[in-house]
C-alpha cells in the first residue's frame, strides 16, 4: 500500500511539474492586456473585401481601439512576414507554402482577390505603431531560432506593448531563455484538434500543455470550449486564461483576454 501511495504520489508531482505555468504575478504581469478584446489576424471582414492579417485589418481595428493578434514567419529569404497559413492555398489561390517563395515572389499574390499583398512584420509595426497592444503568434517550421531572432530583434525596435505565443513550446521557451521579460503563452486546443500525423501520445501532451515545464508560460492561449481538466488546473495555478476564436459576445466573462472575429464587441470588458 506504501509503494502504491508513493507511487501515486510521484505521478501527481511529476505531473504537476510538467504542467506548471510560470509562477509568481503572471496576471499582474499581464495586467495591461487584461480584460480587453483582440481582434484575430486584425479586424478582417468575413465577406474578405478587408483580409485577414492585411495592412487595412490592422489599420481598422487601431481605429477601432481593438488589441490585435497575428501570425509571423519566414519568406523563403529570411524575411518575416505577417502570415497565417502554412500554405498559400486557402488565402492566394497558390499551391506553395510561404517558405518557398522569397519576399519579392509573395508580394506578386494577392490575398483573398484583393488589392492587398503579404505584409512585412515591419509594415504591420509601423502601421500599429504603439496605438494598441499586439499578440504575436510565431508559426513553427523548418528555421525556429531564426524565426524567433529575427521577430525578437524587430520587437526589440517597436515601442509598443505586445506578448508572443506559439503552438510549438520549443519557440515559447526559446523566448523564455533568451527574453525573459518578454510575456509568452502556450498555445494550445484538444488533443483530437491536432494534425493526425502527430502519435497519440504527442497529441495529448500538447493538448494538455505538458509541456510547460519547457516554456513556463505566463499565459495559455486556449481554443473556446470544453477545457481539458489538466488545462483547468493550470488556470488554477495562476496562468493567464485567454480565448480564440471568438464568433460571439459571451466569452467575456471567463476570460482574462479574448480573442475575436466577425463582430465587434466593446474594447474593454473589466
Amino acid at each position: 500500500m506504501k509503494k502504491a501511495t508513493k507511487l501515486l504520489l510521484g505521478c501527481l508531482g511529476a505531473t504537476a511539474f510538467a504542467i506548471a505555468p510560470a509562477m509568481g504575478g503572471n496576471k499582474e504581469k499581464a495586467k495591461a492586456f487584461i480584460g480587453r478584446n483582440y481582434a484575430h489576424r486584425g479586424l478582417h471582414t468575413e465577406d474578405k473585401q478587408i483580409p485577414e492579417n492585411s495592412l487595412p485589418a490592422f489599420a481598422a481595428a487601431c481605429d477601432a481601439g481593438y488589441g490585435m493578434e497575428l501570425d509571423v514567419q519566414l519568406s523563403k529569404d529570411g524575411e518575416v512576414v505577417v502570415f497565417h497559413d502554412d500554405t498559400l492555398n486557402r488565402v492566394c489561390g497558390v499551391d506553395a507554402r510561404v517558405d518557398d517563395l522569397t519576399l519579392a515572389e509573395l508580394k506578386e499574390l494577392s490575398l483573398c482577390g484583393t488589392k492587398e499583398t503579404i505584409p512585412l512584420f515591419t509594415e504591420v509595426l509601423a502601421v500599429v505603431d504603439g496605438r494598441e497592444p499586439l499578440i504575436v503568434e510565431l508559426k513553427t517550421g523548418p528555421k525556429n531560432d531564426e524565426l524567433c531572432e529575427k521577430t525578437l530583434a524587430i520587437l526589440r525596435e517597436y515601442k509598443g506593448e505586445y506578448v508572443i505565443e506559439s503552438f510549438d513550446p520549443r519557440i515559447v521557451r526559446w523566448f523564455r531563455l533568451n527574453a525573459p521579460d518578454i510575456i509568452r503563452g502556450q498555445l494550445a486546443m484538444k488533443p483530437e484538434r491536432y494534425d493526425q500525423s502527430y502519435p497519440v501520445w504527442q497529441k495529448f501532451a500538447l493538448g494538455n500543455c505538458m509541456m510547460n515545464f519547457m516554456a513556463r508560460p505566463n499565459f495559455i492561449a486556449y481554443e473556446i470550449g470544453d477545457y481539458p481538466l489538466l488545462v483547468q488546473l493550470e488556470f488554477l495555478m495562476g496562468a493567464v486564461k485567454v480565448g480564440w476564436t471568438s464568433h460571439e459576445n459571451t466569452h467575456e466573462a471567463d476570460h482574462d483576454m479574448v480573442i475575436f472575429e466577425f463582430y465587434k464587441p466593446e474594447r474593454f470588458y473589466r
